[in-house]
């Protein structure tokens, strides 16, 4: 059976696509067992280095499985797929530039800022409801900080 030409050149992006697909699928669950044994070693070697405190410095073995955990999160490279997109194809960006370790940062200290000022519930709801209406308006691209 011979291809026409426009059927060969589109048969290596079809067959470029059904092994993306599955490579994803085996990423998937690669992934997903790692976080699973990733929970609840991450406990009990966080209690270990809080144990290991010597002097007001925490033992480096939960840093050390964070390490690790990064690295296989490199080496997994669950969405390395995107590299075989088509160039028309655009990665919208939802969620702005940020990331959750960004989202978490800016919540402790409006957390903390909160804390030393004294504030109460009533008080301490509407800040809650601008800083999370500021965050929304953030990844979206306006990038305003809560106040």
């Amino acid at each position: 059976m011979t291809f026409s030409p426009q059927v060969e050149q589109s048969a290596p992006a079809l067959w470029t696509l059904v092994r993306d697909i599955g490579v994803l699928q085996v990423k998937l669950i690669i992934d997903g067992l790692r976080d699973l044994l990733l929970v609840p070693a991450s406990l009990v070697v966080g209690v270990v280095s809080l144990a290991k405190t010597q002097n007001g410095k925490p033992g480096s073995e939960f840093y050390k499985l964070v390490s690790i955990g990064k690295q296989s999160e490199q080496w997994i490279n669950l969405f390395g797929a995107v590299d075989n997109a088509p160039p028309e194809v655009t990665v919208p960006m939802p969620f702005g530039n940020g990331d959750i370790d960004e989202l978490v940062s800016r919540v402790e200290t409006f957390v903390v800022d909160e804390y030393k000022r004294g504030g109460v519930t009533a008080q301490a709801k509407t800040r809650i409801d601008k800083a999370l209406a500021a965050m929304q308006r953030g990844s979206k691209g306006g990038g305003s900080a809560p106040e």
